[in-house]
């Protein structure tokens, strides 16, 4: 984490879960933080500590990224207040579990909009910046689920399917002007996902978020385009790839079928 020492990083998402992983990182690293979440009174708390602890700059802005309008908002304060951006780390996104059909056509747009519209608004504004000066670093939370199709999670899987390759693509496109753009993709993982989903009963075992954030941290460092946190689950992603796409599918759909 060497590279953003001293300098200013963006995370969204940063009130829970992997999100303040990323800023506990990060702030023990010596990197002044701009937390963006919905939820104001966590980010004041976590921006009071970390500033506390770490003696570094921390400002918070809260916003809601349902709003297409976020992420000019953040853009504008950024701009306000002077805040180069060298790291931006494209965090915030949620999840809805049963059957598509059953589920509220909003709350599946929502997840659009912050899963994959934010992601590509939030990064076009601040990737100019960065090509510009030859520096910068921005890091795009996948999944595992990007993988292959997910029954029952059938949304969300898409969404991070798009950031898989959104990523990728990216990644070869900035290269040459020094910009580095990773693609992390965590299996379950210690955070209030699973909850806000509605899907806890469907977790499995989950990897700490403090862990699942260094790897996607250390992976963008060495200029990584994608990384799968997790021996088990890259060896699970490894074995896909020799089992036809539909029977995969099939299996995930009897894993994750709603019961009752």
């Amino acid at each position: 984490m060497q590279p953003w020492r001293g300098k200013w990083a963006l995370i969204t998402g940063a009130s829970a879960g992997i999100g303040s992983a990323f800023a506990e990182q990060l702030a023990a690293q010596g990197v002044n933080l701009l937390l963006t979440a919905r939820r104001a009174d966590r980010l004041a708390r976590l921006a009071d500590d970390l500033a506390a602890r770490h003696k570094i700059q921390v400002e918070v802005y809260a916003a809601d990224l349902t709003r297409p309008q976020a992420p000019d908002e953040i853009f504008r304060f950024t701009e306000q207040k002077r805040l180069p951006i060298e790291l931006l780390i494209n965090n915030a996104g949620f999840g809805a579990y049963g059957e598509f059909r059953k589920q509220e056509a909003q709350r599946l747009l929502d997840m659009v909009q912050v899963n994959v519209a934010s992601v590509v608004h939030l990064t076009h504004l601040f990737l100019p910046t960065m090509v510009e000066r030859r520096s910068g670093s921005i890091l795009i939370l996948a999944s595992t689920a990007a993988f292959q199709p997910v029954p029952y999670l059938s949304t969300y899987a898409a969404t991070k399917g798009f950031d898989l390759l959104f990523a990728e693509g990216l990644a070869e496109e900035v290269r040459q002007y020094g910009v580095h753009v990773c693609a992390l993709c965590p299996g379950s993982t210690v955070s209030e996902f699973h909850e806000v989903a509605g899907a806890s009963h469907v977790a499995g075992p989950q990897e700490p978020n403090e862990k699942v954030a260094r790897v996607g941290l250390v992976a963008l460092a060495a200029g990584k385009a994608f990384v799968i946190s997790g021996t088990r689950n890259l060896l699970s992603m490894e074995a896909q790839r020799l089992v036809p796409r539909r029977l995969v599918t099939r299996i995930v759909a009897r894993m994750f079928r709603p019961q009752g």
